[in-house]
């Protein structure tokens, strides 16, 4: 069903063959072509552990907007995660850090595509060389929002290379398919972080969060769309934990270390 090589999805506006180019545009303006314009090409990203692809997304004559397509039919069955799940979990980590205003993930939306429906995030220009482990001295105040934002979304797949250091010198966080599980499921890189307070500013995000989840509006009602009721209150639970002790929990490095690391 699916290709590791390049798919022109319509061969008239085959993007490499048209000259386009991939252009920056502002989040508001991204999110209406990734919403509403046309896929022109499609590449399978080859290291991914589930079907993954680079889109070409139509953005007007001779350019193109770059996204990251999963679409659920491309994932891959896992005992743990209820199948078919893990694109709505990367549209609910979108909604929950934009929420917080915390961790920086790309812009995420859902919509059909080529292989049905998926997760579509706006691709962010990195240095595939700068992980977790390059950033870790210079950018820990940055990271240490990752890693409550891991323990709030029960993050089972935090890798090194999840950590992207963009172009525009921001910290992005990708790759949150395998997050809100009921079970406590947190596997991360970020041995640094365990056993560290969370900071007071952070708190008063997770404090202020309370109301929006406990709502039937807003955030928890987008949500609720994404996830089970008893994930929506196990991830209710955590919260309070976390408010209750704020600290970072101490983990076990051989069962909470994701493999490999990056």
């Amino acid at each position: 069903m699916f290709s590791q090589r390049w798919l022109p999805i319509s061969p008239q506006r085959h993007a490499d063959d048209t000259g386009s180019v991939a252009v920056d545009l502002s989040e508001e303006d991204a999110l209406s072509v990734l919403r509403e314009r046309e896929i022109v090409g499609a590449q399978r990203i080859p290291w991914s552990s589930n079907y993954a692809f680079l889109v070409h997304v139509d953005a007007g004559p001779g350019r193109h907007l770059r996204a990251v397509y999963k679409p659920r039919d491309g994932e891959r069955p896992l005992f743990d995660f209820p199948s078919g799940t893990l694109y709505k979990r990367e549209y609910a980590s979108y909604l929950l850090s934009r929420s917080l205003g915390w961790p920086a993930v790309p812009l995420t939306i859902i919509r059909d595509g080529p292989f049905g429906v998926g997760s579509f995030q706006l691709y962010v220009e990195t240095d595939s060389e700068i992980t977790y482990f390059n950033l870790i001295d210079d950018y820990a105040e940055d990271l240490m929002r990752f890693a409550v934002f891991d323990v709030l979304a029960n993050n089972a797949d935090r890798k090194g290379g999840h950590c992207l250091l963009g172009s525009d010198r921001w910290i992005w966080s990708i790759d949150h398919g395998l997050t809100f599980h009921s079970t406590f499921k947190l596997r991360t890189v970020m041995l640094e972080f365990w056993g560290a307070p969370i900071p007071r500013q952070l708190l008063e995000d997770l404090e202020a969060l309370v109301g929006r989840l406990e709502s039937n509006t807003g955030l928890a009602a987008g949500l609720s769309e994404l996830l089970s009721d008893q994930e929506m209150s196990a991830l209710r639970e955590r919260l309070a934990s976390m408010l209750r002790d704020p600290l970072i929990p101490m983990l076990d490095p051989r069962r909470n270390v994701p493999w490999p690391l990056e």
